[in-house]
């Protein structure tokens, strides 16, 4: 039987075709973590894959045995041993690297709830001992005491929510934790031996459905002034400048719009970042005022960001749909990083 195409024109076609769809699925980064003291090595998780770069992204090695068994959606470095890499997966709970991503291992223990297996937002680090481990999942908080081998739930106060989307801890005081979720943020100041809920000035405490009333994506702390919080949520920003107990609704420039990451300045903390459905938003005040920073981004619509550890100017942006780009001066101009392949990690 004759092809309907010249066979040189068919063979074309169907490898722009494998092309295009493997495009779609590795241009879509979910996930971006840097080493803490290498800032030439960074982590990047797609829909496809992990991939590993030791170049500030010039060329790149997919990370398959165990992991590549699952779809991954959140990274995490651990910050005093950075060979320690944790992957939150979409369904099969966290996963585990000792040795910088060559070999994982599945370490899930109690990270469920009945027969329901955690989904993995977050992995997020105890500052004082990072065996200490917690995951942020859409069956609640889990807790580990021994490097992610095994994990419990910690739960008790949040009554009315079970998932968990993200979780922050105070650097200066870190018994006290932050939980955003569906409906709001909660917080502990007994290093989740309890939860309140603090949305005054979100949420209203008498809201209709209060376990979807707000998504909160993500929560970070004022490193210079652990009293300042930001929670970035489905509908916009907000502030708190007393450790969650009223919360502003800061930037009119925003207008509401999805931020599904904040990245702020560990020396200027007035400077501040959102990976948003509209693009890169840049502040230089606090959150009062925004600049859409796009130059160079072909697809505005932004899943992740991260700064450099070692220079406040370069920052990654990965997208949805669009791949991974990087600025070296602070968001004027962006550049595309292609995934193209490395011989070795």
């Amino acid at each position: 039987m004759k092809s309907l195409l010249p066979g040189r024109l068919g063979f074309i076609l169907f490898i722009a075709c494998v092309l295009l769809a493997c495009g779609q699925r590795s241009d879509t980064v979910v996930a971006i973590t840097l080493h803490p003291t290498k800032p030439n090595i960074l982590y990047i998780a797609t829909d496809e894959a992990v991939y590993k770069s030791n170049d500030t992204g010039a060329t790149w090695k997919r990370l398959n045995g165990e992991l590549a068994r699952t779809r991954v959606i959140s990274l995490a470095i651990d910050p005093q041993l950075p060979a320690n890499v944790f992957a939150g997966t979409n369904g099969a709970g966290t996963y585990k690297s000792p040795d910088g991503g060559r070999n994982w291992h599945q370490f899930n223990a109690g990270q469920q709830k009945g027969t329901i297996s955690a989904i993995v937002n977050q992995v997020v680090f105890n500052p004082l001992g990072s065996e200490t481990v917690y995951a942020a999942t859409t069956v609640g908080v889990f807790r580990s005491s021994d490097g992610g081998r095994n994990w419990t739930e910690r739960m008790a106060g949040m009554t009315e929510i079970n998932f968990v989307v993200t979780l922050a801890i105070d650097p200066a005081h870190p018994n006290i934790m932050y939980a955003g979720t569906t409906g709001g943020v909660y917080r502990t100041k007994n290093a989740t031996e309890s939860w309140e809920k603090i949305t005054e000035g979100m949420v209203a405490f008498d809201a209709k459905m209060a376990s979807m009333a707000l998504g909160v994506n993500r929560i970070v702390i004022d490193r210079n002034n652990p009293d300042i919080v930001y929670a970035g949520t489905t509908q916009g920003l907000y502030k708190s400048t007393n450790q969650g107990d009223q919360w502003t609704k800061v930037g009119k420039a925003l207008n509401g719009v999805y931020i599904s990451e904040i990245q702020l300045d560990p020396t200027q903390s007035q400077v501040m970042y959102l990976a948003t459905s509209d693009g890169v938003q840049k502040s230089m005040d606090g959150g009062n005022t925004w600049e859409l920073k796009n130059t160079g981004i072909e697809a505005t619509s932004i899943r992740s960001i991260r700064m450099s550890p070692s220079n406040q100017n370069i920052l990654y942006a990965g997208t949805n749909g669009g791949g991974l780009y990087r600025t070296v001066n602070g968001g004027e101009n962006w550049s595309r990083l292609p995934l193209t392949p490395s011989a070795s990690l």
